[in-house]
């Protein structure tokens, strides 16, 4: 939103420096993005008033002028631009003057001089000189009424200031002068002037039929009909000025009065012209397979979706956006139609972003525009236009104002205990009821309790705490004090048998795997690839079309960032997420950290694809497979014992997929990646992936203290052969048992599958397992018989237990 000073200070004028008022509206939450002069520096440039004027002798493109500045003598000046003539009112810069730097950054001064042997005493200039816009095609001509030998600065009021202030959405009622200048108002308690228009004298009683056929679009329609315009009218200095310092550039009088109104009082209007219409307007939603051509040139389809007026043969305006190009004023325009309407935000949102382009119109009845005082403004616009544009001969009809939807506002109260606890001062009643009177909030109070009804041109308080935010920053940010919190703030200590899941990202890290962070919605098809679900969580309005689903498994945001990779060349993949997956679950109630009816599981996921190491000398390249990532797992929960057991997952290969077991629960699985889905996401290998519980990941037993033995320890190797079904897993576990259950099982440090064998001497449906016994004692030196004694324990479970038998 951007404004000028002197515009802002006609409506409220407090005795504060323009530094001042900046910082005042930045504190207030408008916050003032920029203030920046009208014009440069410049000094003795004046009024001047051309006299005379003759043919230079020696140069046919230039001309010799006299020029009153108000001194009682002409000045002789020789001036090159096409628009000079006898009579014009120009821009005169004296013997002496100081203007605006050129390219090279130097001050221009105006000397007396010779130009082709005529004497000049000064310089007519154009606007592109005094550096006031880039027009250079000729001088800057001034109104006939403009005073002669008068400073061009006091007279054009160059001093000005512009703001430019960066409003958050809920500010909607900011979006004009009449806006801040309320705000001005509140904040330093100087009286409010807000324009004001008696209503005009009507002469005639013509009406153009309106009908409101969608009171969900349009609550409130008020039109005029105004015949016997001149629309040729030049738009008044003082409107240029002030439309060119809001960023608006002057298009004709009826489009500027248009612009100046909205901008003054935040009302978008639209003048139609009356002749073009065919019968009379109606106002309602779109059909399928309609289009119109805009003001801006871009032909647009319409639907159901987006609002529209229509005549009785084509629809002539985009409601709440843009007209139409068929309705459009134009200089040759006699008759109007004047329209001001109230459109419900929820009806405007989103439709100009449907067609790639913004307006000032939209962007304001997307956030709300006052619905109470649409007559008030068209009486407005009406005395400008008929001040203006009028003529003997215009006719203005009555305002035919429909009302038939607006909003009704249930009053919003708010507790001044709360208040204080919220913003942290101890305010009274009779302090809250200051702000709430200064901001023009009606309010009632009983026992503490305020009960406001918000005005009718604010859309931003609905609840207490909106309420709560317009004390804070009328009473002043900078006025709170801070305070240290009540709370005492102290460090908590972790559990000693848990770890941070920052600690589980190093360890990661350190096994090689760069973290990623993924969006935690992802493709509805990823959902049903990769985790068989069907039946996903759906999101009501996601960012993305495709992002139309919350994540139940890190998977598919994984095997995406893999293919990323590959895209872009690189052919080797580590990376890990640490992130929620999403599911139903009843038994979830509301909590600070929970929604009712779902469980949101935090999950750490790893993939490996490509060459198991960086290409080197050392050893022979060859690609990552099963062991090597489920080594890496091991090797994040270690000392903790996993256990794996195979498994068919919807994403793995069925045949080199595993559960993974932790304490007797399952915590997640660890797989190669399923041959059809290589095929279906374009991947030229196999990439092996796990995913785990992270609340199991942080887990971790506590340290204790275990005798290191002073006695030598003995290993025994054992080789046994079982049916190709039986799990190694099976033998170790038996093992285990055996171990437990035996006399000097203690000495069994650890027991280590090394080998596994099939082929020559092995039948068919067998296998051949080895295993490394690593046997010691914390008390005596091993004793042959003790050992062997104990490794005939050991295989004797296996055999009777498994079937196994000992390969010779």
């Amino acid at each position: 939103m951007q404004f000028s000073e002197n515009w802002l200070r006609t409506m409220a004028d407090p005795k504060m420096s323009s530094d001042e008022l900046s910082h005042l509206l930045t504190m207030s939450g408008l916050e003032v993005e920029e203030v920046e002069p009208v014009a440069p520096p410049f000094t003795n440039v004046v009024v001047g008033h051309v006299r005379e004027m003759v043919k230079h002798p020696d140069a046919d493109r230039l001309n010799v002028c006299q020029v009153d500045v108000g001194t009682g003598t002409l000045l002789n000046i020789v001036c090159g631009a096409p628009n000079v003539r006898p009579g014009l009112k120009v821009v005169c810069a004296k013997a002496g003057a100081e203007l605006p730097p050129g390219a090279d950054g130097k001050p221009f001064l105006i000397k007396v001089g010779k130009l082709r042997g005529v004497e000049s005493q000064g310089m007519l200039c154009s606007a592109r000189e005094l550096k006031l816009s880039e027009d250079h095609g000729g001088l800057l001509e001034l109104p006939d009424d403009a005073p002669v030998g008068a400073d061009f600065r006091d007279y054009y009021a160059l001093d000005d200031l512009k703001f430019t202030i960066k409003l958050t959405p809920n500010k909607a009622d900011c979006l004009s002068v009449l806006g801040v200048a309320r705000e001005v108002s509140a904040l330093t308690g100087t009286p409010l002037q807000a324009p004001q228009s008696a209503p005009v004298a009507v002469n005639s009683d013509e009406k153009l039929p309106v009908k409101i056929s969608a009171p969900d679009l349009c609550g409130r329609f008020s039109g005029r009909v105004i015949r016997n315009l001149n629309a040729k009218a030049a738009t008044p200095e003082w409107m240029k000025q002030r439309l060119e310092r809001s960023g608006q550039r002057s298009l004709s009088a009826l489009v500027d009065i248009s612009n100046y109104v909205m901008l003054e009082l935040g009302r978008p209007s639209h003048v139609f012209d009356l002749d073009r219409i065919h019968g009379g307007l109606e106002v309602r939603w779109g059909k399928a397979g309609e289009s119109l051509k805009l003001l801006n040139g871009n032909t647009v389809a319409v639907d159901e979706w987006v609002g529209v007026i229509a005549d009785d043969k084509e629809i002539e305006s985009l409601a709440g956006i843009m007209g139409g190009d068929s309705t459009a004023v134009s200089l040759d325009t006699t008759n109007i139609y004047l329209e001001a309407a109230f459109w419900w935000p929820s009806a405007i949102q989103g439709r100009a972003r449907k067609y790639n382009f913004s307006t000032d119109a939209a962007h304001r009845f997307e956030r709300g525009v006052d619905y109470a005082t649409t007559v008030e403004h068209i009486e407005r616009i009406t005395a400008l236009i008929l001040e203006i544009c009028g003529t003997a001969e215009t006719k203005i009809g009555p305002v035919d104002d429909h009302v038939v939807n607006v909003p009704q506002r249930a009053p919003v109260k708010m507790r001044t205990s709360r208040a204080q606890k919220v913003i942290g001062v101890p305010l009274t009643d009779a302090v809250v009821a200051d702000i709430f009177t200064r901001l023009a909030l009606p309010h009632t109070v009983e026992d503490g309790v305020f009960s406001v009804t918000s005005p009718s041109y604010r859309f931003d308080i609905e609840i207490e705490e909106d309420l709560i935010e317009e004390v804070a920053r009328v009473y002043g940010f900078e006025n709170i004090p801070a305070r240290p919190p009540v709370a005492e703030n102290t460090m908590r200590i972790a559990p000693e048998n848990t770890r941070s899941i920052f600690a589980v990202r190093h360890q990661l890290a350190d096994l090689g795997y760069q973290e990623v962070v993924n969006m935690s919605f992802v493709e509805a098809q990823w959902e049903l690839d990769f985790a068989g679900n069907d039946s996903p969580i759906r999101l009501q309005n996601p960012i993305a079309s495709q992002l139309s689903v919350m994540r139940s498994s890190l998977i598919g945001s994984l095997v995406a960032n893999v293919r990323y990779n590959l895209n872009r060349k690189a052919p080797r993949v580590r990376v890990f997420e640490v992130g929620a997956v999403y599911h139903r679950d009843a038994a979830v109630t509301d909590g600070p950290l929970t929604v009712a009816g779902y469980s949101q599981p935090q999950r750490v996921a790893a993939i490996a694809y490509g060459p198991h190491a960086d290409e080197q000398w050392g050893q022979p390249t060859r690609d990552v497979d099963f062991f090597d990532v489920k080594a890496d797992l091991e090797a994040l929960f270690a000392p903790a014992q996993l256990r794996f057991a195979k498994l068919e997952h919807p994403a793995l290969h069925p045949g080199r997929a595993a559960s993974v077991t932790l304490n007797g629960k399952v915590i997640g699985f660890v797989g190669e990646l399923h041959p059809r889905w290589l095929q279906k996401y374009d991947l030229p290998k196999a990439p092996v992936l796990f995913e785990v519980d992270a609340d199991a990941l942080q887990q971790r037993d506590v340290p204790s203290y275990t005798e290191i033995s002073k006695f030598p320890g003995a290993s025994r190797d054992l080789a046994l052969v079982v049916k190709q079904d039986v799990p190694a897993q099976e033998l170790l576990d038996a093992f285990a048992a055996a171990a437990a259950a035996a006399e000097h099982g203690r000495i069994v440090q650890a027991i280590v599958l090394f080998d596994e064998y099939r082929g020559i001497g092995v039948a068919a449906d067998e296998k051949s397992l080895a295993f490394r016994f690593s046997l010691q004692d914390t008390q005596n030196t091993l004793q042959d018989d003790i050992v062997d004694a104990l490794m005939a324990a050991l295989t004797d479970a296996a055999v009777q237990k498994l079937g196994a038998q000992v390969r010779k």
